[in-house]
């Protein structure tokens, strides 16, 4: 456990020894590159400035998939690639991915066979590490299987398997493993400043500990830049002049109660009335339907969802099931930003990146990691650092991630209980239990989370504030904000004796941590009042 702790963490900033390579970001693709890199036997260093996948990477539809869509424009090689690393990923972290089937409805007589023979190319193109035949299932089966899905006009149904998982866990148990195997990683760290030798090569850079404000010097042979739609705020430091690569895109999700959608299936909706790919999927006991792609001209840590955004998605789910979505059926809504390539002129759209990565050099030696998707984090790691080999700035070194198990791999689970997301770990929470009984009570009455899990993800999840416990550890913002809220206290009073922190120290990190929640609750929308001039007709 003491691996874990910050302040053993910390100790080895104050090494003499320049790092091999040192990450800013510590989100899907960050982590990545850390854990590529350490298995090579590289010092390696992350520094996060907020908390691991606070961004992006804790805000995915929860697929571990090929990309069906790209398989439509074309793309075979997207797709046999992230199929491939679909497999790996089910074989690394099996607690935390799992095979979800995906039916397709079909209202139209030809959509069966056109699907199903796309579909039949999936399974193809990912040989070996299949997870299940695509078929084309009748009318009665599809609607048996989706108990609230509309059946006027229904044909059938495609039947298919993809990954499902948790996204912002799979990145806990990946920094884990990264400090396990020799890294060494901080969040709540942030880089102001990349360092350069007289001849304007990037050699390091300067980074401070946003929780005691103290401000480090840090040598390293390679900057790796791997900060998503923050690319540009770390090219702007190395070149002031540098042009912005990145313009984001919003997605958001909405979070349901199960009876929405009771089965063990999830719906692939393959074109919306505007051309986008919906999702409904089973999660956490839960259903998950997103989602959106909104271009937007800025970006921050808490993306807030539009309105047009919250009425499409209500719209479209409506419009496939019998048990209609109001907004005060939403529990959790939360969005997204996905970085897409900004235009050169203004002539030009934006093209997306987001499905395959870019990995750019720039004069100064930076290299910038960019695009891609959680299901091929590790092959961008292992293009990232072989990058960083070829121009000769590391000794080379072969990639051992392939089959590398990410901490807690186990597949000895209880899947009906919530405790299975922390794989091997779940025996160690339950002894925290059975040793002391008041942390085997509910935080709240209407969620399935212990005080334990509170308790654990200080010690051994690196979680410092109550947003890391309630959004990215137990997930309760994302499942249900209104309860997350009431939650936060008796969070923060278990953090507190566990950090050594104050009454004050309790009392701001829930005032925080009450703000950041707001937007993830779907507020009603007002009847506007009466004009007294009106006449009311009865």
């Amino acid at each position: 456990m003491d691996l874990f702790k910050r302040e053993a963490i910390l100790q080895h900033l104050d090494s003499p020894d320049k790092w091999d390579v040192i990450i800013i970001g510590g989100g899907a693709t960050g982590l990545g590159v850390a854990i590529d890199s350490v298995v090579r036997g590289y010092r390696t260093l992350l520094l996060e400035q907020v908390d691991y996948a606070k961004g992006t990477s804790s805000r995915s539809t929860k697929l571990v998939h090929g990309g069906v869509r790209y398989l439509a424009q074309g793309d075979l090689g997207l797709v046999k690639e992230a199929l491939y690393e679909r497999g790996l990923l089910l074989k690394n972290a099996p607690h935390l991915v799992k095979n979800q089937s995906f039916i397709i409805p079909n209202y139209r007589w030809w959509g069966g066979m056109f699907y199903t023979v796309g579909l039949k190319v999936y399974d193809v193109l990912a040989g070996k590490l299949s997870l299940g035949k695509s078929v084309h299932i009748n009318r009665k089966e599809t609607a048996s299987r989706l108990g609230t899905l509309n059946t006027h006009k229904l044909k059938g149904g495609v039947l298919y398997h993809d990954g499902q998982f948790d996204d912002s866990r799979l990145a806990v148990n990946i920094a884990q493993t990264c400090i396990e195997k020799g890294a060494t990683l901080l969040n709540h760290f942030q880089v102001t400043q990349l360092t350069k030798d007289g001849e304007g090569i990037v050699n390091g850079v300067v980074a401070k500990d946003v929780e005691t404000n103290k401000e480090y010097v840090l040598p390293a042979k390679v900057v790796i830049n791997a900060t998503g739609v923050f690319t540009d705020q770390i090219l702007k430091m190395d070149n002031r002049d540098a042009k912005n690569m990145v313009r984001p895109s919003q997605g958001i999700h909405l979070v349901l109660d199960k009876s929405f959608l009771p089965g063990e299936d999830a719906i692939m909706i393959p074109k919306t009335d505007d051309g986008r790919v919906l999702f409904l999927v089973p999660w956490h006991n839960r259903v998950l339907i997103g989602t959106t792609d909104t271009i937007l001209d800025d970006h921050s840590l808490e993306p807030v969802a539009l309105e047009k955004e919250i009425d499409f998605i209500i719209e479209t789910a409506n419009s496939y099931l019998t048990k209609k979505v109001t907004r005060a059926d939403v529990l959790s809504i939360f969005a997204g930003l996905r970085p897409l390539a900004a235009p050169k002129d203004e002539s030009e759209k934006t093209k997306e990146i987001s499905r395959s990565h870019k990995i750019i050099v720039s004069k100064s030696h930076l290299i910038t990691i960019t695009g891609g998707k959680w299901t091929t984090y590790r092959k961008m790691a292992q293009d990232t650092i072989d990058k960083v080999i070829r121009i000769g700035k590391l000794p080379k070194r072969a990639c051992a991630t392939q089959h590398l198990p990410i901490h807690g791999s186990t597949r000895e689970m209880e899947s009906n209980d919530h405790l299975y997301a922390y794989g091997s770990d779940r025996t160690a929470i339950l002894e925290l239990m059975a040793k002391s009984p008041e942390l085997g009570k509910k935080l709240h009455p209407n969620l399935e989370f212990f005080c334990a899990e509170v308790v654990w993800a200080v010690r051994c999840e690196m979680a410092r504030t109550v947003e890391d416990v309630l959004a990215r550890r137990v997930r309760a913002l994302f499942l249900d904000a209104k309860a997350s809220v009431e939650m936060a206290p008796k969070v923060a009073e278990i953090m507190a004796l566990e950090m050594n922190k104050d009454l004050d120290w309790q009392k701001k990190q829930v005032t925080a941590y009450n703000a950041i929640a707001a937007q993830y609750v779907l507020q009603e929308i007002p009847t506007p009042p009466l004009d007294k001039k009106q006449k009311i007709n009865l």
